[in-house]
């Protein structure tokens, strides 16, 4: 995406962090806008936060500028988001980046850590492929039924890990699932895969995960959640487009 206003701050993508670190900075550091991204449907500021001698560029998505939905309730597009976060961490898998929700120049809403991605990496290829890290994502998004995994929402990295990020439409009640990444549908799930959602099942019914999710969502959405990590346990395969929704989100990137 293009940033329009200050530069300068690229120097500070804070991926190399571990996670608690970027978390506490995200979370208590000092946010200043550097510029906004043009490209972003909804209001997307990019910005610098520093605390102590920790610094990284981050992305910040403030409630007042969620344009409304008419399928989602509006002003909950960055609790979205932070849920998401929640669910890639319970994962292990680190496909989000560290996410939290707190106040900001222009009120609360979302906060992310900015993640440089590899400007060599052809999108088009990368989501046809069958990279590894692509099938965690696709489970990913059955679980939270991510309405729009564009090719552009993800962010690969020179050393072939990708990120995954703009998860503001999650989280539906109805099978809203939208993705490019169709490669593995009807397939097995991986044991990997089995193994990280019955996990997932069970921070859900009595772990950190459905607590914090249900500070986050509505409790019918905490439940049509933990009702899809049970379905694809039972199942044991990648779900297939629903006849109902349009399978690939338009555009495609």
């Amino acid at each position: 995406m293009t940033a329009e206003g200050e530069a300068g701050i690229s120097d500070t993508d804070g991926h190399g962090l571990d996670d608690a670190t970027a978390l506490t900075l995200l979370k208590e550091g000092r946010l200043d806008v550097a510029g906004r991204l043009v490209e972003a449907t909804n209001m997307t500021l990019y910005c610098s936060v520093t605390n102590g001698e920790h610094a990284a560029a981050c992305v910040y998505k403030p409630v007042r500028g969620e344009r409304p939905l008419w399928d989602f309730p509006d002003g909950t597009l960055a609790a979205r988001e932070v849920a998401a976060y929640e669910v890639a961490a319970a994962t292990g898998w680190r496909i989000v980046p560290p996410t939290v929700y707190r106040d900001g120049p222009f009120g609360p809403g979302m906060v992310q850590l900015w993640i440089d991605a590899d400007p060599e990496t052809d999108l088009m290829a990368l989501m046809r492929s069958r990279n590894p890290v692509l099938r965690r994502l696709a489970v990913f998004d059955a679980v939270v039924n991510n309405a729009d995994r564009k090719g552009g929402h993800l962010l690969p990295l020179p050393d072939g890990h990708v990120y995954g990020v703009d998860h503001g439409v999650c989280f539906s009640v109805d099978d809203k699932l939208r993705t490019v990444l169709w490669q593995w549908r009807g397939k097995s799930l991986s044991r990997e895969a089995m193994t990280v959602l019955v996990r997932l099942e069970r921070e859900m019914e009595r772990g950190r995960l459905g607590r914090r999710l249900r500070e986050l969502l509505t409790a019918a959405e905490v439940e049509a959640t933990w009702e899809r990590v049970k379905r694809l346990i039972s199942t044991g395969v990648h779900p297939h487009p629903s006849e109902d929704w349009p399978a690939i989100p338009w555009p495609p990137i």
